[in-house]
């Protein structure tokens, strides 16, 4: 297994719930950052040309949700979006007006989305890899982060202020099972989905924006819609509930704090999944959960927790305790609640994932 192309060679011994792999930071990575940052801008950040004052930012964050739902990574997303408005400054004097900024937008978006995914490999779940461990079982090499959906902060791709309907749609489409099942997908057949099903476009709207035919758009859509039956009917996640109980995950603060593992598993479902990337191990069922946090998670016991959200979620910044009186970053959880009790437990052993949630670097008490 160690040999393996897909897997990270690593001779670190695992303590609690394993070593966090570093993971590269991206978002407005140095080659994306040099180009925007050379682009001629106004006094307030819009980029402007002659005779042009495009503000740009107003589609940042719909354009960030659909290059996840595409990329299913949140450093990736960024960075499309970033690469999207280089090319369109640069663009901008053959823009003719025969669509919509937002569709051009859209356009550029796919192109850059579609030249980002020549890998082969497909981000995923541990869930989608094979089936539930048990407690005891040791834990395997980490992957690396591109094997994996990766979560992202909701303030970065659903509008706080909406619709509440829509919001809760929004919501619904970045569930990080939904973006896994996206990425069965070819890449234009994940495009004509996301933006038939998700965003609504009219099938003559798509035609245009992948330069194709209405009825090459419906047979892509049909292809599509097959695929994502089949990966979702394969899954084993429930769906989330759209409104979650706020005592309720004031209780799992609580009791995961105090490490009362009597207390969580009141909270959680006999379904339950929990997760751990960037390791390929997980867990079903609230005594494989006990196991796991009484044996090899045992060191998380004293861990703090901050709240944010995550993939239409609540979702927790975990700090581990280093010393007396100091926690440093260690796992951003994500909760998922079905039926008003915690069916998915997942945690992204991602400490630079921190920083992209805007959570404290370090506790200190």
């Amino acid at each position: 297994m160690r040999g393996h192309p897909q897997f990270r060679d690593t001779d670190q011994e695992a303590e609690g719930w394993g070593a966090p792999i570093p993971l590269p930071l991206s978002g407005v990575t140095e080659r994306f950052y040099d180009r925007l940052m050379n682009a001629p801008t106004t006094s307030s950040g819009t980029l402007t040309g002659p005779g042009v004052d495009l503000d740009l930012e107003a589609y940042r964050r719909e354009l960030t949700a659909y290059c996840y739902r595409m990329l299913g990574s949140g450093f990736e997303a960024e960075d499309a979006v970033q690469e999207t408005m280089v090319r369109a400054w640069r663009a901008f004097d053959r823009f003719e007006g025969r669509s919509s900024v937002r569709s051009w937008l859209y356009r550029i978006a796919t192109n850059v989305c579609v030249d980002m995914q020549r890998s082969p490999q497909r981000r995923a779940r541990a869930m989608d890899m094979g089936p539930a461990s048990t407690a005891d079982t040791a834990l395997p090499p980490g992957l690396p982060d591109a094997a994996w959906v990766m979560p992202i902060q909701d303030s970065k791709v659903v509008a706080p202020d909406g619709d509440p309907a829509e919001v809760a749609a929004q919501r619904e489409t970045i569930r990080l099972a939904f973006v896994a099942a996206l990425q069965h997908l070819p890449p234009r057949q994940r495009a004509v989905l996301i933006l038939r099903e998700v965003l609504k476009w009219k099938a003559a709207e798509v035609a245009d924006l992948l330069d194709t035919t209405v009825a090459s758009v419906n047979s892509a859509m049909q292809r599509a819609r097959a695929t994502m039956d089949a990966a979702e009917e394969a899954s084993t996640s429930l769906p989330a509930d759209v409104e979650v109980d706020q005592a309720l995950l004031d209780s799992y603060v609580d009791a995961f704090e105090r490490y009362d593992v009597d207390a969580l598993v009141t909270l959680l479902r006999d379904d339950v999944e929990f997760s751990m990337p960037p390791y390929p191990l997980w867990l079903q069922g609230p005594d494989q959960v006990v196991g796991w946090l009484l044996g090899t998670g045992s060191g998380c016991e004293g861990s703090r927790l901050v709240a944010t959200a995550a993939n239409g979620c609540a979702a927790f910044g975990s700090y581990r305790m280093t010393r007396p009186g100091l926690h440093e970053p260690f796992a951003l959880q994500v909760i998922e609640v079905h039926g008003g009790r915690i069916s998915g437990w997942h945690n992204f052993l991602y400490p630079e994932l921190f920083e992209a949630f805007g959570l404290p670097p370090r506790l200190e008490s």
